[in-house]
């Protein structure tokens, strides 16, 4: 994917699959044939989870692809998109269907977006999508890599971007939502832009958000 000013933007999606075998799609990328084909061998597409009103651009494509799945909006999203049929909104609460499997935390404050970040359970991992990010050294080349380096997509683990900390005009929010990410047992961390964190994940979720503390 490739944003304005030329940055080409590596993007991940990943499925859930949800004990009783239904599937969850955060994030959806673009479909091909062969993904689309990949995600029926798994099982059943019950539900579309876009976790923020930038990750969007695939999502009719999506639904299109998978008519009876639940769609969910993250804030901002329904009213950017109207041509989506949404059938409920992450910040109405927990979904009941994924009661024990999957906890979200809304993270409001943050004049580039609202973003939703999610807690598997029974892998322990955590799924971030724009607040994490994390770039190979040589992703960007010339003024792009100077740009990436100080926005902090560069550093040797994955870091919140300097964009996305001063553009929390609502801190205090952020905090009270980023404290029960903080308190989940994670093990892994996942994020859309980035290498997956394999060890650790709550003792390197609780560094990556130290600027954050009061």
């Amino acid at each position: 994917m490739t944003v304005p000013g030329g940055f080409r933007y590596p993007t991940r999606m990943a499925v859930i699959r949800l004990r009783g075998g239904d599937l969850v799609l955060w994030s959806p990328v673009a479909i091909s044939d062969e993904l689309h084909a990949a995600v029926d061998a798994l099982g059943r597409v019950r539900y579309l989870a876009p976790p923020n009103s930038l990750h969007h651009v695939f999502l009719g494509d999506w639904q299109r692809a998978y008519p009876d799945a639940v769609v969910l909006a993250p804030p901002g999203l329904r009213r950017k998109r109207p041509d989506i049929r949404f059938d409920s909104d992450f910040a109405d609460g927990q979904v009941q269907a994924w009661a024990g499997e999957i906890e979200h935390v809304v993270v409001g404050g943050n004049w580039i977006t609202t973003e939703v970040v999610f807690f598997h359970w029974p892998s322990r991992t955590a799924i971030f999508t724009d607040l994490l990010q994390q770039f190979p050294p040589g992703w960007f080349g010339g003024w792009r890599r100077l740009v990436a380096r100080f926005d902090l997509m560069l550093c040797d683990e994955p870091s919140v971007p300097r964009k996305f900390r001063l553009a929390f005009r609502d801190r205090a929010a952020a905090r009270r939502a980023l404290a029960r990410s903080l308190a989940w047992p994670a093990e892994r961390v996942l994020m859309a832009h980035g290498e997956p964190v394999t060890s650790d994940g709550q003792a390197y979720l609780r560094r990556a958000f130290s600027w954050l503390r009061p």
